[in-house]
């Protein structure tokens, strides 16, 4: 395919959805006024198994940029192997002059490789030296290197207790120091890890709008403000998450306390030995339960069970921008079939079993606009500010949400009466 080396404009093509369609007709009058300049020629790599994440982008990108069909941003890239294990990485065009955005899901356990004869997963470990690699391959030619790392590396190890390694600031300061000017992420398990590179661009990005849009199209009954639903907290640790979905749906909020065993560690944790939950009645309402990630779901099941069947809510949500579900699917069937989960939505910005899209509890929100929109203005030098705020896209989606229930209820009431007469 051919590499894109300008920017055009050209007219929206029908069917386009507004939000789009003003975008499009945004980065038209850029062009047509002549004030917008390009940071740099635009490329985008997409690691091992970000494949069909980054393809989506680059169709937006296109589409926005009014390009053909066989023309692409996404830069030709490999990552081989040597049999031992060992790797490179390979850029097979010129990088000089560009503004590089690398997307780059350290968390794709579905890549393998071969090492001595054996299939092997790559762990996080392996995306990362991978994503060094390509960066060293860059060489400093580019004017611009931006990392796009939706969960980050090592986020979960962001402080230190005893006498543990600080990974995430450590690879937060190695990117740095490679080079890299920017690095944006989704809902960072603590988004205070950017204390460790105070003069480079740290994002920390969340998906709530998208979220909040995904709810309202999948469960249209759903009735949203403080007498029908309650954001609920998991943990201490998910209140600054609930209290901004709080904030923007005008909605109370609940919150769990997590009691554990700290005299013992197991797959390397301590062990939860009780939920208490803190917070107002229950009863009768829907419940949305807001955490950054769903890891073997044990909390969130145990949150859940006792949301249901001790607090009598009448729907549990989740909100989890990422669904790792590492023991599986199993015990979350279960909970659909006993009533205890309504709908688990989770973001496709890391990898998951594709098994699970024909989950019935399982909705799956797109964010691949929303990168493509980040990119899209980084690239044109603009703030990102409006983007990082979803305030007034919520306000709008839930005015347009009740005023369909309202129509719907209308509708109802007038077919009632033909009925009677």
């Amino acid at each position: 395919m051919q590499k894109i080396v300008k920017n055009t404009g050209c007219p929206a093509p029908l069917g386009a959805d507004r939000e789009a369609t003003d975008h499009r007709q945004a980065v038209r009058e850029r062009d047509r006024t002549m004030k917008e300049s390009m940071y740099g020629e635009l490329t985008v790599i997409g690691m091992r198994g970000s494949e069909d994440f980054v393809q989506k982008v680059d169709n937006y990108l296109k589409d926005w940029r009014c390009h053909g069909a066989e023309e692409t941003y996404l830069a030709h890239t490999n990552c081989p192997r040597f049999g031992s294990g060992e790797g490179k990485a390979m850029i097979q065009e010129s990088m000089r002059g560009q503004d590089v955005y690398i997307y780059c899901d350290v968390f794709n356990y579905g890549v393998t490789y071969q090492m001595y004869g054996m299939t092997v997963p790559m762990s996080p470990d392996d995306h990362f030296a991978d994503l060094k690699r390509i960066i060293a391959a860059i060489g400093g030619k580019a004017r611009r290197i931006t990392v796009i790392m939706p969960m980050l590396y090592e986020g979960r190890q962001h402080k230190r207790t005893t006498r543990e390694s600080l990974d995430c600031a450590m690879m937060l300061q190695e990117l740095t120091h490679m080079g890299i000017a920017n690095l944006i992420t989704f809902d960072a398990h603590d988004p205070r890890v950017a204390n460790a590179i105070p003069l480079s661009g740290f994002d920390n990005v969340l998906p709530n709008y998208q979220m909040v849009k995904a709810l309202v199209r999948n469960v249209p009954d759903i009735i949203i403000d403080k007498d029908h639903v309650v954001m609920i907290s998991p943990d201490e640790g998910a209140m600054g998450r609930c209290i901004a979905y709080s904030n923007s749906l005008s909605v109370d909020i609940g919150m769990f306390y997590k009691r554990r065993d700290y005299s013992v560690i197991v797959n390397g944790k301590n062990p939860i030995l009780e939920h208490k939950y803190l917070g107002q009645d229950l009863e009768g309402k829907d419940v949305i339960i807001v955490d950054d990630m769903i890891s073997s779901g044990g909390s969130l099941l145990d949150v859940a069970t006792q949301l249901k069947e001790v607090y009598k809510a009448k729907r549990v949500f989740n909100f989890a921008t990422f669904g790792l579900f590492t023991d599986g699917f199993a015990a979350f069937d279960e909970a659909y079939e006993r009533g205890i989960i309504d709908k688990i939505f989770t973001t496709n910005l890391v990898y998951r079993k594709p098994e699970i899209v024909d989950k019935p509890w399982y909705v799956e929100v797109n964010m691949a606009k929303y990168v493509a929109y980040l990119i899209d203005t980084l690239n044109h030098d603009a703030t990102i500010s409006d983007l990082l705020n979803p305030n007034k896209r919520i306000a709008a989606i839930l005015e347009k949400h009740r005023a369909s229930q309202g129509e719907q209820g209308q509708m109802s009431m007038d077919f009632n009466k033909a009925d009677n007469k």
